[in-house]
């Protein structure tokens, strides 16, 4: 380095910078440039866990706070093996960064993953950090993972008359059990987002480095009218190898695939859902609900419902593994209306064959009340003749449970006066004019409004309320009839001796 005060001849001996153990090296050039260290740096978990065994750990989702916070972590689980804590904000859940969608998302992304989950994570303190220096997350994400980094591709290849799949597989020289792939001009596997040179990762739900070249060619043959693969392209599979990182299906972009889930959205009418919930052991052995006898011209039908369809899904929640008679309870809960995610028993055959959950294709948020079909009847028209309490159940959101509250001046009982359209009063099925009967359990008809509203804020989520519509809840009191639960009129039976549904 030189040093001057002026012009100066090229000869011109340096300045000499002079050390000082007390105060160090007194060139501020050579003090920045030896802090190469990120201020910020995530960090990869990889979970692995064991069939039937969870990952280990609860996602939080903080009113009013944006992120997704690790909580209780347990001991000897696949999330503390992976290194993850509590605290641990998440950025990405299998590379799709995650800081910025909706709760709920984020769980079935978790849920759908299979037997691993590669989660991106920040420490509390460097979440906070971020936060405040108003760092891009999603660019801390994309440096992390590096920008020549893009995702696998799943391809779903059908045969063409004539030209087959439309793709050779090439052995890489020197490398065993690596293949590169030329997919034919305009061919189906051009067609299905093979690009040339790629490498070919997993066929079929095999892994390509297990199989020599000649198993390789039987498995394409054998393959039918169609085959399956997930490839890559060269600069991202180096990406992957710097992190020591396993290229997983749940990581990839889809092209083409078969067989998707369906997203049903269904509001009650006045004979409930018309179909049948069934819980039936499929050939494969699986354990799985099923969707039957779908009445014509019923809300189900009208959605999309097909006789047979397998639910995964009740308002974007997973319950595949969950019991029949909690499912039941869900659609409950659910109010006048409930979205399922459905998909064929060829479909599921499908995804089990290649190792992992149609739900990673589920991309969509709940919906909201506006995407939902007009009711054909007004609600009291459809209550008249059945004045029954209805047990609604909310979860709290970030500014409350979406409804407010009004009484009689002077006088016991509280009513709802207003329910906000797509929150979670409007979801539970509450209504405006709705007499309230019961909190968390506790009968508040002779409570005054302070006391309700105490009652309310104390209760944790989920908000349970027992509710008569007005006219209804008059009707009653005139009866003398003891107004509870057991007066629920459920739009679900559940006969004593099958497992069978009626919605």
């Amino acid at each position: 380095m030189r040093y001057t005060t002026g012009p100066a001849d090229a000869t011109e001996v340096p300045h000499k910078f002079n050390f000082n153990p007390k105060e160090g090296i007194d060139n501020p050039a050579l003090v920045i440039s030896d802090d190469t260290e990120p201020a910020v740096s995530p960090r990869l978990c990889l979970l692995k866990r064991e069939e039937g065994e969870g990952f280990g750990f609860y996602l939080r989702n903080e009113r009013g706070c944006r992120g997704h916070v690790v909580q209780q972590v347990a001991l000897w689980s696949a999330a503390e093996r992976s290194g993850l804590r509590d605290g641990d904000h998440v950025l990405e859940v299998n590379e799709d960064f995650v800081d910025n969608q909706e709760y709920e998302k984020v769980v079935l992304k978790v849920q759908a993953s299979g037997l691993q989950l590669c989660l991106l994570v920040l420490r509390a303190e460097d979440y906070e950090l971020a936060m405040s220096e108003g760092m891009d997350l999603m660019a801390l994400a994309r440096a992390h993972r590096g920008e020549e980094c893009a995702r696998p591709r799943l391809c779903h290849i059908s045969r063409a008359p004539g030209l087959g799949l439309g793709l050779s597989i090439v052995p890489i020289e020197g490398e065993r059990g690596k293949y590169y792939v030329n997919p034919v001009g305009e061919g189906p596997a051009e067609k299905a987002g093979v690009q040339p040179g790629d490498r070919l990762l997993w066929m079929n739900g095999a892994m390509v480095s297990t199989l020599t070249h000649s198993a390789l060619a039987k498995m394409v043959k054998k393959s039918g009218e169609y085959v399956t693969i997930m490839v890559i392209d060269s600069r991202s599979e180096a990406s992957y190898a710097r992190r020591r990182l396993p290229i997983l299906p749940a990581f990839a972009s889809v092209h083409n695939l078969p067989h998707r889930p369906k997203t049903l959205h269904l509001v009650q009418g006045p004979q409930g859902y018309g179909f049948l919930l069934r819980q039936e052991k499929l050939s494969s052995g699986r354990i799985a609900h099923l969707m039957r006898e779908v009445d014509p011209h019923s809300p189900a039908e009208l959605a999309g419902m097909e006789d047979g369809d397998l639910l995964l899904a009740v308002n974007g929640e997973q319950v595949e593994n969950t019991e029949h008679e909690d499912i039941v309870n869900r659609i409950r809960q659910s109010g006048q209306q409930v979205t399922l995610t459905t998909i064929s028993i060829q479909g599921r055959d499908y995804y089990t064959q290649l190792g992992f959950s149609p739900l990673l294709l589920y991309d969509q948020t709940i919906p909201k009340k506006e995407r939902f079909p007009e009711l054909t009847l007004p609600r009291k028209d459809m209550h008249a003749n059945s004045p029954c309490p209805r047990l609604c159940v909310l979860h709290k959101e970030g500014t409350g449970f979406g409804f407010n509250l009004a009484c009689v001046q002077n006088k016991a009982g509280t009513y709802i006066s207003q329910v906000v359209a797509g929150r979670a009063g409007e979801r539970a099925g509450l209504w405006e004019g709705d007499v309230i009967v019961e909190v968390n359990g506790q009968n508040v008809e002779e409570e005054h409004f302070e006391e309700v509203l105490r009652i309310i804020k104390k209760g944790d989520t989920p908000l349970r309320l027992l509710v008569v519509e007005k006219a209804g809840y008059e009707k009653l009191r005139k009866s003398g009839v003891p107004i509870n639960s057991g007066l629920i009129s459920h739009n679900i039976l559940v006969p004593d001796s099958t497992q069978d549904c009626f919605v």
